[in-house]
């Protein structure tokens, strides 16, 4: 197991635990899959109710990492400025001078993102390809890691724009928390009922030691066969019936480079056809788009991916020295 691998696997379980002080999850594993988005340099979209969590996940994983936090209440007159920043005319100094805006951090919530007009969520569409804001013709680069954690609800659409596909595209996976079971809320009545989350979690990783996560990743091999399930899980999407579109080239890339990712959490040297199966759902689900009727019949991206998962061959692969599950 290469070094960097191992120390992947330090930092993954060190999170782990600093996460579960603050939240109990109905899917612990949802902390891997925010971290596979780090490592992978994504955003995520956690797409769930009210009061399950998805602000406190993200403000517990931005502390547990040691980077800084911005959050950002999206409203329908939120402006682009109120994003990135503007110039500013200083009379004393008798110049312009630049006030950053909140993008101008390490970990953004962009809370309720479909509340604001498709204009300012447009804002963030460089923010998050490029790693830059640009304004009046001045190209600023955001200080890395960077990474956007936008959250909606699902259920109450009044009132909301809906985000475009090519903007949906540009997030590396859409998670759901989910309710916890009843042991678990009860939990959280034991535990928090008289302190805040919070208070608990501490920086466990030094934002100098994150590169070792890359460094890991790029010790981690795509064999062809791997690779060419990755292709085949994709294209499937694309070819189904009530499907308008299918998963893009970009959306393959992310499914490869999280399956790589995840291995290097996981502490092992290669890319195994499980690891594709289990980031597929969250990065591939919000990239398709339904034909009308079949979301009328109560189809859904969740259960097509689902679908295609059971229905492509999984080809067979010599695991070798697999590390720790």
């Amino acid at each position: 197991m290469h070094e960097s691998q191992v120390a992947a696997r330090r930092i993954r379980d060190a999170v782990h635990e600093q996460v579960s002080q603050a939240l109990v999850l109905a899917n612990p594993n949802l902390v891997d899959l925010l971290l596979v988005s780090l490592i992978c340099r994504g955003h995520v979209l956690l797409n769930d109710v009210p009061g399950i969590g998805k602000t406190m996940l993200a403000r517990s994983l931005a502390a547990t990492l040691g980077v800084s936090f911005g959050r950002i209440q999206f409203t329908p007159d939120l402006l682009p400025a109120d994003i990135t920043g503007a110039n500013y005319y200083d009379q004393r100094e008798n110049e312009f001078r630049f006030r950053p805006g909140p993008v101008f951090t390490h970990f953004l919530l962009a809370d309720e993102i479909n509340r604001a007009t498709p204009r300012t969520q447009a804002a963030l569409l460089e923010c998050m390809q490029e790693s830059t804001v640009t304004i009046d013709g001045l190209t600023r680069r955001l200080e890395q890691p960077f990474m956007v954690i936008a959250t909606q609800n699902p259920v109450e659409m009044e009132g909301t724009f809906p985000l475009p596909e090519a903007q949906l595209d540009r997030f590396l996976m859409c998670l759901e928390l989910g309710y916890p079971d009843p042991e678990g809320e009860a939990e959280i009545i034991t535990r928090f009922l008289n302190r805040e989350p919070i208070n608990g979690v501490r920086a466990v990783v030094d934002r100098k030691q994150l590169p070792v996560l890359w460094d890991a990743v790029s010790a981690v091999a795509l064999s062809e066969p791997v690779k060419a399930y990755v292709v085949s899980l994709a294209r499937a999407t694309r070819d189904l019936d009530g499907v308008r579109v299918g998963v893009s080239p970009r959306g393959t890339l992310s499914l490869a480079r999280s399956a790589q990712a995840l291995a290097a959490l996981r502490g092992r040297s290669f890319v195994s056809p499980e690891d594709v199966q289990y980031v597929a759902g969250p990065v591939l689900s919000h990239r398709l788009v339904l034909e009308h009727e079949a979301s009328l019949t109560g189809q859904t991206t969740r259960r097509i991916i689902k679908t295609v998962i059971d229905e492509v061959p999984v080809p067979d692969v010599d695991e070798g020295d697999d590390g720790e599950r």
